[in-house]
């Protein structure tokens, strides 16, 4: 059988890197790319390859156009294809409403919106009967429980619209795109010990946070098999957050 090759940006950690050792675990080569943490993104590879699997870093800033371009060609040159894409890169902008500066907009729109608009519109080209595209969202998208998060819930959901418009522009090229929206999940940029954490198992259904591997395996079914009928869907996996 022919391996398939899966891109997923933001790789390095959290998320991003349970969901690359993830589809690697499942079969399929890995390319990942990271902004900084080279060391992490490096441990990542290292983790797939010990397995036995195949696996590749790429540095490419979320807010560089060009940079995502070439990591999507990269991917392609290294392994001789692509199969699936996670738009996974992303940043947790909080704060009070009046005091976020158009800076701080600009940036979150760009790593979160166009930064998954350019990696998709890239792999299109390459993508074939059965490709996958999967974005990481968030709950926040369907339910802000708390102030402070309206840049965020505002760039996440900008998603939903990205997903249904490729999930109508590729399905007649047998090509889904699906939108995976956690809630609270214990990394770096959220601790499952960190002094807010009680307050958010609070406001879920299961009283618990989601760990990067419950992810993951969701992410894993979508670009499986069993995905291949779903397309322009959300998924939230979120222990009862916006139920």
């Amino acid at each position: 059988m022919t391996r398939r090759v899966a891109l997923v940006t933001g790789g390095s950690r959290g998320i991003g890197a349970a969901v690359a050792e993830r589809l690697a675990a499942e079969g399929n080569d890995v390319v990942i790319t990271y902004a900084r943490a080279a060391d992490q993104a490096a441990a990542v590879v290292g983790r797939i390859e010990a397995a036995g699997g195949r696996g590749l870093a790429v540095p490419a800033e979320a807010t560089d156009a060009a940079a995502l371009v070439a990591a999507v060609e990269r991917a392609v040159q290294h392994f001789g294809r692509l199969d699936i894409v996670v738009n996974n890169a992303g940043i947790a902008p909080y704060g009070p409403l009046a005091e976020v500066t158009l800076e701080e907009v600009d940036r979150t729109l760009a790593i979160h919106a166009r930064a998954s608009y350019v990696v998709s519109q890239a792999a299109a080209r390459h993508l074939g009967e059965g490709g996958r595209i999967i974005s990481i969202g968030s709950s926040l998208i369907e339910r802000v429980p708390y102030p402070g998060w309206t840049l965020y819930s505002m760039s996440k959901a900008a998603l939903i619209g990205l997903t249904k418009g490729l999930a109508r522009d590729l399905g007649p090229r047998g090509i889904t795109a699906n939108l995976v929206n956690p809630g609270s999940t214990d990394t770096e940029m959220n601790p499952a010990d960190s002094p807010e954490a009680d307050g958010e198992r609070a406001f879920t259904a299961l009283g618990r946070y989601l760990t990067p591997d419950d992810v993951a395996a969701t992410v894993a079914h979508l670009a499986g098999e069993g995905g291949r009928n779903i397309t322009g869907a959300t998924i939230t996996v979120d222990a009862g957050t916006t139920a």
